[in-house]
């Protein structure tokens, strides 16, 4: 079994520290007793199935709750941590630094360390990133003008027994 940073894993009740940058989630620990360094180090063949894995993990990344809100938040222009923090009402700092942490990785957004006293960092929107906002656009615009149909559709459903 491969886990998602290319290392071959097998089922185990431990957990290989270099698992854990991946998403942020405990992955089974590497086998290292059956695998050659080559193996772990040369680039994964994909077996059939495997890329749509990876698309929707992708999509699971940008699609989630934070990740919308943090797009939407740095649309106008970059931002800096706290101030990303204020304008995003109910995140955690803990999950905020794991959402940007996986932008930056997927090349959504790019953080810069800014020479201040104290430092401080600033997070802007990619090329990359901008190519989302459309699509993001879009469904804004679904809500605002679905918004009424589904809280009808959500008090039948809550009405019948």
């Amino acid at each position: 079994m491969s886990c998602r940073n290319g290392i071959n894993c097998i089922p185990s009740v431990n957990y290989a520290p270099e698992c854990y940058k991946v998403y942020g989630s405990k992955l089974p620990m590497s086998d290292r007793l059956t695998t050659r360094k080559a193996d772990r180090t040369s680039p994964p063949q994909q077996p059939a199935g495997t890329r749509l894995a990876s698309d929707r993990l992708l999509l699971d990344e940008i699609a989630s709750k934070w990740s919308i809100l943090v797009l939407g938040a740095l649309c106008d222009g970059p931002l800096r941590f706290n101030q990303l923090r204020r304008a995003l009402d109910g995140v955690t700092q803990k999950a905020l630094t794991q959402c940007l942490r996986r932008l930056e990785r997927d090349g959504i957004l790019t953080r810069t360390v800014l020479p201040t006293s104290p430092v401080s960092v600033q997070y802007e929107i990619t090329s990359l990133g901008r190519t989302l906002e459309a699509p993001f656009r879009a469904l804004a615009d679904w809500t605002v003008h679905h918004g009424a149909a589904v809280a009808e559709a959500r008090a039948r459903f809550d009405a019948d027994p």
